[in-house]
């Protein structure tokens, strides 16, 4: 019910919004930037995120079928099942899905993005299998989705390239912000879905955040150490040696366990085809809306708006600039991007609003292109309370990245 407000909600006021740029300020061409935005993204959808989905959807689906048959998914539940039971205690203990959340997880981590929604879609999968009420979104689905929109990456790599092609001198200036960023807003999504769905609090949940936190903590500040130019070479060498590395294990371990390796591989693989073409309508859908949204100037306006209530207070509205970048990031990954790749532009990609605009993108995840995609990859209709929790916690993602920039890269 949530999306599909959201969904008409985005057409209703980029139409209303074109109509009064037509009407009183004379823009006759705002209907033909509409329309023809409408099928440039209605194909962009199709080509630029779905078909290029396909072929790391078919590898990385035929890869957890033998890491499923191989055991190495039942391992993992099980290793984290004390933890992974406290944030999502309607799943039963020791499922397969345990282990291949901690999948999408791990990859997100990592930075690894084409790889991670191959696990999370399966992960989603494995949830709904579970789930009662085929068409409404259970608490551990929404857990799960709420966990991915977070974000969570420890190593940012690809804001790291865009800041050396927007000819950047300090390209990983940003990565500590973007961490600490990320954190919080998993942090905060935790919480707030936990209250929300009454989880138990108890000294082995604590024990288990104190110590991811002390981990990632312990990391930011090894690689901080680095010299900048060694940041990368670290950054680049451990999230595709990880990445190897899963691959690699997961193949001999079941050529240890004498699993029919290739063949499993093909039956998994064979789902890949099944889910692109289950998440094509709902990629289509929202990305077309979002466009709308976005190309009529009603972004434009909440950004000036937000920008007169700012100084209206008596605050400092040097942060005001990059906001665009944190407004599209829960609707769009690449037109965040754009925004923050356009803010480097403008304003350079070491001053104080390009470094904004990069840990915005590196505070959260695209919020409704996640939703829209895990649940429509099941035919979720009813996403219950998932869209306002998650943009609750987005909310406070952005004002982190506010109060974080300010303290790194902010100059009295």
């Amino acid at each position: 019910m949530a999306l599909n407000i959201v969904w008409i909600a985005f057409f209703v006021i980029g139409f209303i919004v074109a109509v009064i740029k037509c009407i009183f300020f004379g823009n006759t061409d705002i209907f033909k930037l509409l329309v023809d935005g409408i099928f440039d993204s209605a194909k962009s959808s199709v080509l630029d995120v779905a078909f290029p989905l396909t072929g790391v959807m078919v590898f990385f689906l035929g890869l957890m079928n033998i890491a499923e048959k191989a055991g190495a998914i039942r391992w993992l539940a099980r290793l984290l099942n004390p933890f992974m039971k406290r944030l999502f205690p309607q799943v039963p203990d020791g499922h397969p899905v345990m282990g291949e959340m901690v999948m999408n997880f791990s990859a997100n981590m990592l930075g690894l993005d084409n790889a991670a929604t191959p696990f999370g879609l399966k992960a989603m999968q494995s949830l709904q299998e579970l789930n009662p009420e085929k068409e409404t979104a259970t608490n551990a689905q929404i857990m799960f989705a709420g966990l991915h929109t977070s974000g969570l990456v420890i190593i940012p790599l690809s804001i790291f390239a865009y800041r050396l092609s927007a000819g950047s001198h300090d390209a990983t200036s940003v990565f500590i912000p973007c961490v600490a960023g990320t954190v919080i807003t998993t942090l905060a999504t935790i919480i707030i879905l936990s209250i929300k769905q009454k989880l138990r609090w108890d000294m082995v949940m604590m024990a288990w955040i104190l110590g991811i936190l002390a981990f990632i903590t312990g990391l930011i500040l090894y690689v901080n150490s680095l010299p900048p130019d060694q940041k990368n070479i670290f950054s680049t060498i451990v999230g595709n040696l990880c990445l190897l590395l899963i691959i690699i294990a997961i193949i001999f371990g079941a050529v240890w366990k004498k699993v029919p390796v290739f063949d499993a591989f093909i039956d998994g693989a064979k789902n890949g085809f099944d889910v692109i073409l289950k998440i094509i309508p709902y990629l289509v859908g929202m990305l077309v809306a979002i466009r709308v949204f976005r190309d009529s100037g009603a972004l434009g306006y909440i950004v000036d708006g937000i920008s007169y209530v700012v100084k209206s207070m008596g605050l400092n509205t040097d942060f005001v600039p990059a906001l665009p970048t944190a407004i599209m990031r829960p609707f769009s990954g690449a037109g965040s991007r754009g925004l923050m790749i356009d803010a480097m532009k403008v304003y350079g990609p070491d001053k104080f609003v390009g470094k904004l605009a990069c840990t915005f993108l590196g505070s959260a995840d695209t919020t409704f292109y996640i939703l829209a995609l895990y649940f429509g990859s099941v035919g979720i209709k009813k996403v219950r309370y998932a869209v306002w929790t998650c943009m609750a916690a987005d909310i406070i993602g952005v004002i982190a990245a506010i109060i974080i920039a300010y303290i790194f890269f902010q100059r009295p």
